[in-house]
């Protein structure tokens, strides 16, 4: 039984090299991380405000002035382990050996 070339095959071939596409339009990495702070500046500005208004006696809902502390809370502790997350991937890339 002998073997011959399989019917139909085609060696693999590379596409060709062109340029690259261009980035679909939208915000960038930065845009986004500016955008998060904003978010994250407003969430603690809302959640000072409702506990000051809270302690002054202009309102009486404290079920809403911690669930705004929580979020303030929550979008820190967030932003803070990305931080640390960015830094300890900087500090590996600038261990490694070149």
């Amino acid at each position: 039984m002998a073997i011959g070339p399989i019917s139909g095959f085609q060696p693999f071939q590379p596409a060709p090299l062109g340029k690259p596409e261009a980035a679909p339009e939208g915000k960038g990495f930065a845009d986004r991380i500016g955008d998060a702070m904003q978010d994250l500046a407003a969430a603690q500005s809302k959640a000072t405000e409702s506990a000051k208004a809270f302690e002054l006696g202009k309102t009486s809902d404290l079920a809403s002035v911690m669930v705004d502390q929580q979020i303030s809370s929550l979008g820190f502790q967030f932003a803070l382990n990305v931080r640390n997350k960015a830094l300890s991937a900087y500090r590996d890339i600038m261990n490694m050996p070149v």
